[in-house]
C-alpha cells in the first residue's frame, strides 16, 4: 500500500504553522498596523463583520470567519507585510489568519477588551 507521507508532513506542518501564528500574530499586526489589532478589528466591523468580532471579544463561543472575508476586509499591502513577518507565502496567510484570528483575539481579551494595546 502506497502511503503519502507528504500529505501527513504537509498536515502536521499545517498544524505547527497555525500554533506559531497564533502566538506571533498579535506582535506581527501590531508591527503591520499602528494600533494593532483593534485596528484591524475595526476594519473587519466596516467591511460587515461586526458580530464575529463581537464574538471574538466576548465570552461566548467565537464565530468562525473565512480566508474570503479576511480577502475583502485586508489590504494588499498589510497582507504582503504580515505574510512576510511570519515567514509564508500570501495564499496561506488568509487560511492560517482565519483559523487563527478568533482565537488569538480570545485570548488577548478576557475581559472582553484587546490587552496590552497602547491607545
Amino acid at each position: 500500500m502506497h502511503r503519502r507521507t507528504g500529505m501527513s508532513l504537509f498536515n502536521a506542518l499545517g498544524g505547527s504553522l497555525e500554533q506559531m501564528a497564533l502566538k506571533a500574530l498579535p506582535g506581527i499586526v501590531q508591527q503591520v498596523l499602528p494600533g494593532g489589532l483593534n485596528v484591524l478589528l475595526d476594519q473587519l466591523r466596516r467591511s460587515g463583520y461586526q458580530s464575529q468580532v463581537d464574538s471574538w471579544l466576548g465570552r461566548g463561543p467565537n464565530e468562525p470567519i473565512t480566508a474570503d472575508d479576511l480577502r475583502k476586509a485586508l489590504d494588499n499591502e498589510q497582507v504582503r507585510q504580515m505574510a512576510e513577518k511570519l515567514g509564508i507565502p500570501m495564499d496561506q496567510l488568509f487560511p492560517t489568519l482565519a483559523k487563527a484570528l478568533p482565537d488569538a483575539v480570545d485570548r488577548s481579551s478576557p475581559d472582553g477588551v484587546l490587552q496590552g494595546q497602547s491607545s
